[in-house]
């Protein structure tokens, strides 16, 4: 018995260390083929002889984004998507940026821990644990929060003037699941007998929050 709970220890333990980020990488480079038919975990590496140092750089943080939505909020992604090199290697960033009021709506990245870093401005941010607990805090300008993997969390700018945060992920493609677009703006659509029975509202006011989150045609 004392060897085989021992195997399991083992077995679970590494198991942890294998999800907390993204697969380890067998090679030095593996810059992203973003054209390849190939569908692998990740992108298909492009030819090492085509490797350039733009497939490693990227401008788009430097400056702040142009914010004109209705939550006030806008993120710009510098993961793989953006940045070839980084495939593979288990790491994105992005740029949040928020006008007076804005917020970044309840959200999870389902494949990534988050940690914040405040560049301009004041949020207040927090998290809800799977215990429905709500952990919050108002961060200012040189801070730091962490949004652990997974979890419903959200940054709202209480401030009157505009405020900015770098964010890092563990993971070179974290996905980002926004709540209310999830289920309200989904194609094809959430059942509308679903959302009226999970949020205990009538069918019209379905429908009505639906039409704010329908696919730009």
């Amino acid at each position: 018995m004392k060897t085989f709970a021992a195997c399991f220890l083992i077995i679970f333990v590494s198991g942890i260390g294998m999800v907390v980020s993204d697969p380890d990488m067998l090679q030095d480079i593996c810059v992203a083929d973003r054209t390849s038919a190939v569908k692998v975990n990740g992108f298909a590496c492009k030819a090492a002889s085509n490797v350039t140092a733009e497939d490693f750089f990227f401008t788009g943080l430097s400056k702040p984004g142009v914010v004109n939505n209705s939550v006030g909020s806008l993120v710009t992604g510098a993961n793989v998507a953006q940045i070839a090199g980084l495939n593979t290697l288990g790491v994105s960033m992005a740029r949040i940026d928020y006008v007076a009021g804005g917020l970044n709506p309840p959200h999870t990245h389902p494949r990534a821990t988050e940690i914040v870093f405040v560049l301009e401005g004041s949020l207040d941010v927090g998290f809800i644990t799977t215990a429905n607990v709500l952990i919050s805090k108002t961060i200012m300008k040189g801070e730091v929060f962490v949004f652990p993997k997974g979890l419903v969390h959200f940054q709202k700018n209480n401030g009157d003037k505009p405020a900015s945060v770098i964010a890092a992920f563990n993971s070179q493609l974290p996905g980002t699941q926004s709540l209310a677009m999830t289920l309200f703006g989904a194609t094809p659509p959430v059942p509308d007998n679903v959302l009226t029975k999970a949020f205990q509202i009538g069918t019209k006011e379905v429908q009505k929050i639906k039409t704010k989150f329908a696919p730009k045609k």
